[in-house]
């Protein structure tokens, strides 16, 4: 049969608004499917203890503070995360604990007694690790020197970390560190704790599974007060921060001392970057967060930052570093690009740790 004219242009004209129809639809299933990505895609967020409060969660997508965590005790100091971030356990000072929180509630899901004085967390699989300090007497470290006058007929108190299984929700041993243990830092190969122990100066080696002490690096021709310890993301190094050295230990993979650092004025809180390219460093009183070459060791650059800034993480992509400063009450926000200070987070009461989730390398913890 022949098709007039007009029957034709009918047809075309259908067939065109039946593709139209199909363009438009598919556009439509692509943008929602490109909404429905990123409403699933994971906040993420930075935790931060406040020594006199509790944690404040800041968004990083805003760079505010928009929860708090009440830990349901005081002195919140260590942090760390579970691996998939629904827990958040923090080291309590007062009530000799740590609080597990739901880090989508806040609610503190349980408190379980680990020691006197705990300070450093550590989290990793089902088990979490917490430094502490029986020895220390509270208040300000005493100065360069003082420790020693003061303390010669004390005994100083072997330290425990303590081993919390989090899935039993009870301490399961105890590895004997020395007196006012501090940092953790896990081995590369995640075999061994890597302790640093303030009051006697050394950095101790531990067998995670026996608890045995493999070896001690004693640290007093370099420097006093072992503080800060963090393992190179390719296993070769680990450093360790001397407050009372004005330098950082490098040590190889077999734990054995390459060389000392020279840094500013009493250093707590160091870390790598993603790469391991560059070294960066909090130091106290000269208050800068200070950039090294991790090949050269030569200072790249000096940061200004606030009052007693110990602790400090990269964001989760690497573009910006969240510094906690509890004198000034703050979080500094810094681009890691640039190295320079773009923003102040108010965080009031002390903040002392910050960590994020997802995980990025910091002072605490290492992605």
């Amino acid at each position: 049969m022949k098709l007039t004219p007009a029957f034709g242009k009918s047809r075309a004209s259908l067939l065109m608004l039946a593709l139209m129809t199909g363009i438009t639809g598919c556009s439509k299933e692509k943008a929602e499917d490109s909404q429905a990505a990123a409403e699933t895609k994971p906040a993420a967020f930075a935790y931060v203890t406040s020594q006199d409060a509790g944690v404040s969660v800041i968004d990083l997508a805003t760079m505010e503070v928009v929860k708090q965590f009440d830990v349901k005790a005081a002195g919140p100091r260590g942090l760390s995360l579970t691996d998939d971030g629904k827990k958040l356990i923090v080291a309590t000072r007062e009530n000799e604990s740590i609080s597990v929180i739901d880090t989508a509630t806040g609610e503190v899901l349980q408190q379980i007694p680990v020691g006197k004085n705990p300070e450093f967390v550590r989290v990793s699989g089902n088990f979490a690790y917490i430094s502490s300090e029986p020895s220390a007497k509270g208040g300000p470290p005493p100065k360069p020197g003082a420790e020693e006058e003061d303390d010669d007929d004390e005994e100083k108190i072997p330290a425990k970390i303590a081993v919390v299984d989090l899935v039993a929700g009870k301490k399961v041993r105890e590895i004997t560190g020395g007196p006012e243990t501090e940092g953790i830092e896990f081995s590369a190969d995640g075999s061994k704790l890597v302790i640093t122990n303030e009051a006697d100066n050394t950095v101790t080696v531990h067998d995670i599974a026996s608890g045995d002490l493999l070896k001690t690096i004693h640290t007093h021709e370099q420097g006093d007060r072992p503080r800060g310890i963090k393992v190179s993301p390719d296993g070769n190094n680990y450093l360790a921060t001397l407050e009372y050295g004005n330098k950082f230990m490098v040590l190889d993979k077999d734990f054995n001392l390459v060389r000392t650092v020279e840094t500013g004025q009493t250093p707590y809180g160091i870390a790598y970057d993603r790469s391991g390219e560059h070294i960066f460093v909090a130091t106290n009183k000269d208050k800068v967060l200070q950039v090294f070459n991790a090949k050269t060791y030569e200072k790249v650059k000096d940061i200004p930052t606030g009052n007693r800034c110990w602790h400090f993480t990269f964001t989760p992509d690497d573009k910006q570093i969240l510094l906690a400063c509890g004198k000034s009450d703050a979080v500094f926000v810094i681009d890691a690009e640039k190295l320079e200070v773009t923003k102040q987070i108010e965080v009031k009461n002390m903040p002392w740790g910050i960590v994020t989730y997802p995980k990025a390398m910091g002072s605490i913890e290492s992605k």
